[in-house]
């Protein structure tokens, strides 16, 4: 029988930049493909990831490729493009026998697995497209003049995210998420502190 491939854009090693979880060391394992494309004209920020290119790898590959990142850190970030176009539950049970914990970034329009440890849905679509409806954090990223969020999303963690341009984020997006969050004291503000430190 065929091996399964996974098409995978990159994996790497480095701290989580952004949400509850920032500062945390982790691997980042970035799959190819997504099934939106965000544009400043409709979410209000231009995607900033390249997910398109990518190879095909094993699974043995794949675990054999973390490890070598490092073999001591237990955390791993399953992030895109979207995640679930191929996380199965052959990926998760063979992470999770290798002893890591999963961590998810996904847009939401699929649900996610409940075997995953931590799930942090960033929104990108209307929220009646939302198909993943619990998490661990949802995060919403706002630029000038976009109002707080009516999440459909059931959370621990409410988080705003000020919208970059390039590689700067605007200091009238920065004020206005903090405007935001000190009118909606049940959101807290998150920066990605990994573009500002100019860490991958």
């Amino acid at each position: 029988m065929t091996e399964k491939n996974y098409l995978i854009n990159e994996w790497f090693y480095s701290l989580q930049g952004e949400g509850i979880r920032s500062g945390t060391p982790n691997l980042f394992l970035r799959f190819s493909a997504c099934n939106l494309s965000c544009s400043k004209e409709t979410e209000g920020f231009d995607c900033d990831t390249e997910f398109v290119s990518g190879k095909k790898w094993t699974l043995d590959e794949i675990v054999k490729n973390l490890k070598d990142c490092s073999p001591d850190v237990n955390w791993i970030i399953l992030t895109g493009g979207e995640p679930t176009l191929q996380l199965d539950d052959e990926i998760i049970d063979r992470l999770h026998r290798e002893g890591y914990k999963l961590a998810i970034e996904t847009n939401g329009t699929k649900a996610v697995s409940p075997k995953i440890d931590w799930i942090t849905v960033s929104p990108k679509t209307a929220e009646h497209a939302v198909q993943q409806k619990t998490a661990n954090e949802v995060k919403y990223v706002r630029s000038f003049g976009m109002g707080i969020p009516k999440t459909s999303i059931e959370a621990q963690h409410y988080l705003i995210s000020p919208a970059f341009e390039g590689d700067t984020v605007p200091q009238k997006n920065i004020d206005w998420c903090i405007q935001l969050v000190k009118e909606n004291p049940s959101w807290r503000l998150s920066l990605q502190t990994h573009k500002l430190l100019r860490i991958r």
